[in-house]
């Protein structure tokens, strides 16, 4: 029997895996991490723990996109033209108004959501809603485009504030969001991990208060945050290639598979 230490470490590192490839690609981190988390011992600090790998995940984001997280830096002081025709300025001013509804679904029914449908049969439905989400980008994606407009991250911040449901995929449902509503491929995923990083800053702030009163277990924290953020920038550079080819609504399939899986958990562990 391996030891307790050992075993968490090895849970650690697993979940770790599971998030960074999860958080990306648009299977739902939060459901994998329900369906697993009941089988795994990592510790007392579930919490702690999950804000850990939300950090690992937030990092592979920041650098993938860095020249868009540099320009909205220096944009509004560095900038050329009038400052509400700048590029980086306008992006803000997109992002902030994605935020909004994100973070006014989140404040408001987050535990709600959290306490409805953290169960294996709630994943059951939730899964297999975000495959039919998934399924209908592909083939109700608009052929004549449209660019990124203040209504357009609206929805897409409605969409982002509803993946707090557990089965839920916030990239994939912001991104086929973005695609049913006629944005570039390209497009639909770069704001879709834009928004990510306001959502994940003021989540991981939110919770810090939790996390603050847990134990910690500095090596189980260190392999799971290298393990979802070395996992999380190869999934995301994956996913943005099979965005951009047209692959993005296959993976309806493997959340269909998952939605049975947790049917089936339901029906032989109760």
């Amino acid at each position: 029997m391996p030891s307790p230490a050992l075993a968490g470490l090895v849970g650690a590192l697993f979940l770790g895996v599971l998030q960074g490839l999860t958080e990306f690609l648009p299977v739902s981190s939060s459901g994998h991490l329900v369906l697993f988390q009941q089988f795994l011992e990592i510790g007392d600090d579930h919490v702690l723990f999950d804000l850990v790998l939300h950090l690992g995940t937030l990092l592979p984001v920041l650098w993938f996109y860095r020249a868009d997280i540099g320009r909205l830096l220096l944009d509004p002081f560095t900038g050329d033209g009038p400052l509400a025709s700048r590029h980086g300025v306008r992006t803000w001013a997109l992002l902030v108004t994605a935020s909004l509804p994100t973070a006014a679904i989140g404040l408001v029914f987050e535990d709600t959501f959290e306490a409805l449908f953290s169960r294996p049969a709630a994943l059951t439905v939730t899964f297999a809603v975000t495959g039919a989400l998934l399924f209908l980008s592909g083939r109700l994606e608009r052929e004549s485009k449209q660019a990124l407009s203040f209504p357009i991250a609206f929805v897409l911040g409605i969409a982002q504030g509803l993946a707090i449901t557990p089965g839920i995929s916030r990239s994939g449902s912001t991104i086929a969001t973005g695609l049913l509503l006629g944005l570039e491929r390209e497009e639909a995923a770069r704001f879709s991990f834009l928004m990510s990083v306001p959502a994940i800053l003021g989540a991981t702030l939110l919770r810090l208060g939790d996390a603050a009163e847990a134990t910690l277990h500095p090596p189980q924290l260190l392999v799971g945050f290298l393990a979802s953020m070395v996992t999380g920038y190869l999934a995301l550079v994956l996913l943005v290639k099979l965005v951009r080819t047209g692959m993005f609504p296959h993976f309806a399939w493997y959340c269909w598979f998952a939605a049975i899986v947790a049917g089936a958990l339901t029906l032989f562990h109760g």
